[in-house]
């Protein structure tokens, strides 16, 4: 049988390593000897700090996508929306509108007049029409 050692600790350090060591393994003392194995295999100090944790950096990820979403929300309304446009604008076909030609005044006044006239009747000429009907 292994021979154990007291070590003296605060109340309260006590309390907070026994909780840990419930939690995560199956007595106190591989708990202690799995923390210690850890800053040995891996050459760390446990007053070092391992550098940003988790939540610090997933809030500065989350900072950076929200920058690239504003980046990329600006590029859209200051180049996208307005090329689209112009672009349409480019294909969109229309009929021209029908205007009415303009025509000078002279030439206008010209057309009015009649170049062709029937010849006016004679009266033989009006009675052989009333026989023939």
């Amino acid at each position: 049988m292994d021979s154990f050692t007291g070590i003296r600790f605060k109340k309260e350090t006590a309390k907070r390593f026994q909780t840990f060591s419930r939690t995560y393994f199956k007595s106190h003392t591989e708990a202690m000897s799995t923390m210690l194995d850890f800053f040995f295999y891996n050459e760390i100090s446990p007053k070092e700090k391992l550098g940003p944790t988790g939540r610090t950096m997933e809030a500065k990820l989350l900072k950076r996508i929200n920058a690239v979403i504003a980046i990329m929300r600006d590029v859209e309304k200051t180049q996208t929306k307005p090329t689209v446009a112009m672009i349409q604008s480019l294909f969109e076909t229309e009929e021209p509108s029908k205007k009415p030609l303009i025509i000078e005044k002279k030439y206008a006044e010209e057309k009015k007049e009649v170049r062709f006239q029937e010849k006016p009747a004679s009266s033989a000429d009006r009675q052989n029409q009333s026989n023939q009907l």
